[in-house]
């Protein structure tokens, strides 16, 4: 049980505690319904025949079926429960007393986990009293395997009485078997049921897989890079333990068949560890760590050469081990972050809390300490399934936040902080550009100065804050009266100046300045009724027509000229609109 401190208040107002315990409990109900050991579709005589065998392990592992048979029944040993064989080069031995068998039905033989059976031999006598053998396993491309299939599967001859001998070899790691007795149609049904489990799994697995890449192209994050390789590795790893990729992918390749479930889970486990470091940002607070961490994965990406060639007891337990000791160090690193500020982290534990809880079934199986059943194959399947998804929303949502605080960063370099406007320089660009297209196209913009007059007022009776809560509004109330193709500015402390684009006529510019100063004296919410927001303005017509010079369109002087009117016009308290013919003289 991984313990994970109290969230933040922010977090936990948006904690997802009961949905973790609807998926949690979905799991349950999963591994309740489809993990029964025998199928519901069973018909006499079906079902699991593991308790019912006896069995002799082969120290030498090269007994043949004839010297093995010949021994003294009190040399075999009753299966009294289903159990692990650490085998090495040994070889073990079950003999089958099979019940009598409906013989107008064909029956089938199935072994379970596949991933972890390298030879798998059926003897049964023929009509002729010979052994007839059948095999299959790991070292055996699953193509040339007598039945192909995801997990071995002999038939048996019905007419035939007498026991069947099952001779089974694996190495370096344990094997648990267990055996079913099944109908031609039983076997179909289970495939059937099989089939659809793990390849909407896979289908879903590369749909997520789709939109994480779609992710990283748009947000340009690595975390969604590393996201994209974990989700790889764990299709690739739930293909090879379920046998389907060697079925359907490299059922020509023995090698890769044996070896493909202990490579992916390195690598999956290597890859969640660099994925862990990117969404933590592990380098941003101690580098010694974010170096052991990258040393990690690393180990994880090429310990699989060294195992391929070893393949020793050792080698295993140093993969087991790899794996055991990766999912405490991710739970590590996210409660580690999480607490020196990384929100994310906390939700991270969540999200891999599904593969977490169904870790520990496969690898105690692997290890030996548990017998093979229908949980100790899809339990991983099904934490992904439900992990797989969480990951990815988790990240859209960091990548979404951190996209709207880099653009408000952005935005921060052309806007004024206080009201969101746009900076000065922009406006001086807008307005030379606006200047050029009125010379250009022969039609005037127009230019207004505005002031809020009586904001050190507001400041005197209702504090700064106040006061900068009007500023605010007034420019709010400012953008509202002009299109959105016109510019409106903060250019001094009190002061907006507001582009209008052309064509505009000096009527429409009067027009607009009374729509300001009523704009202003209606109520403002925050303030007292007596106090509303008085605007003092100057406007203009630009350029003035008959003057093309290049000096009437100074921008800076333009605006100097503005400036010097609104001072003047706050010698005058009666008026407060000012409308002004900008003339200057060629070359001044």
């Amino acid at each position: 049980m991984v313990f994970l401190p109290s969230l933040p208040a922010h977090m936990q107002r948006r904690a997802p505690s009961r949905r973790l315990g609807v998926w949690l409990w979905a799991l349950a109900l999963c591994l309740c319904l489809f993990g029964e050991g025998a199928p519901a579709w069973a018909a006499d005589g079906e079902g699991d025949i593991t308790l019912s065998s006896r069995y002799w392990i082969d120290a030498s592992g090269v007994q043949s079926v004839d010297e093995v048979a010949a021994q003294p029944a009190g040399t075999l040993v009753e299966m009294d429960g289903f159990r692990s064989f650490s085998l090495g080069s040994s070889a073990l031995w079950m003999r089958l007393d099979l019940p009598r068998l409906d013989p107008s039905q064909r029956w089938f033989l199935l072994l379970s986990a596949a991933a972890f059976t390298n030879e798998v031999d059926l003897y049964q006598r023929g009509a002729d009293g010979g052994w007839i053998r059948q095999r299959a396993g790991d070292h055996l491309p699953v193509a040339q395997w007598d039945h192909p299939d995801q997990t071995p599967v002999f038939a048996i001859d019905a007419k035939v009485q007498g026991p069947v001998w099952l001779r089974v070899m694996n190495s370096p790691t344990p094997t648990s078997p267990r055996l079913q007795l099944l109908t031609e149609n039983s076997l179909q049904t289970k495939r059937y049921w099989t089939f659809l489990m793990v390849g909407g799994y896979l289908g879903f697995g590369l749909l997520v897989l789709f939109l994480g890449w779609v992710h990283a192209r748009l947000y340009g994050d690595r975390a969604f890079v590393a996201y994209c390789f974990y989700v790889a590795f764990m299709l690739g790893f739930q293909a090879a333990f379920t046998g389907i990729g060697g079925l359907f992918f490299w059922d020509q390749s023995a090698r890769w068949n044996d070896m493909a479930p202990a490579v992916f889970m390195l690598w999956l486990t290597a890859s969640g560890i660099w994925f862990v470091r990117e969404v933590c940002a592990v380098s941003r607070h101690h580098r010694g760590v974010d170096r052991f961490v990258i040393a990690w994965s690393v180990f994880g990406l090429l310990y699989p050469l060294l195992y391929v060639n070893l393949q020793t007891p050792a080698a295993f337990a140093v993969l087991n081990l790899y794996g055991l000791l990766s999912v405490l160090l991710s739970v590590a690193l996210c409660l580690w972050t999480w607490r020196l500020g990384e929100a994310y982290s906390g939700w991270l534990v969540l999200g891999f809390l599904p593969v977490h809880l169904g870790y520990p079934f496969p690898a105690l199986r692997s290890a030996g300490v548990l017998p093979d059943s229908w949980a100790m194959q899809y339990a991983v399947l099904i934490g992904s399934a439900i992990e797989i998804p969480l990951l990815l929303y988790i990240l859209h949502r960091r990548a979404k936040d951190f996209n709207e605080n880099r653009a408000r960063l952005r935005a921060l370099e052309s806007t004024d902080p206080l009201t969101g406007l746009t900076i000065p320089l922009v406006l001086t660009l807008r307005l030379r550009d606006a200047l050029r297209r009125s010379r250009r196209y022969g039609h005037r913009c127009g230019m207004v100065l505005v002031e809020l007059a009586n904001h050190a007022e507001i400041v005197d009776r209702e504090g700064r804050e106040a006061g900068d809560r009007a500023l605010v509004v007034a420019a709010s109330r400012l953008s509202a009266v002009v299109r959105d193709v016109d510019t409106v500015c903060r250019v001094s402390d009190t002061r907006f100046a507001m582009l209008i684009e052309g064509p505009q006529r000096p009527e429409q510019l009067k027009l607009l300045a009374q729509h300001v100063v009523a704009r202003g004296l209606e109520r403002v919410p925050t303030l007292p009724v007596e106090l509303t927001l008085r605007f003092r303005l100057v406007s203009a017509t630009l350029p003035e027509s008959g003057d093309s010079s290049e000096a009437a369109n100074d921008d800076e002087r333009l605006m100097e000229r503005l400036h010097r009117a609104l001072d003047r016009l706050a010698s005058e308290p009666r008026r407060v609109v000012l409308h002004l013919p900008v003339r200057m003289p060629a070359g001044a």
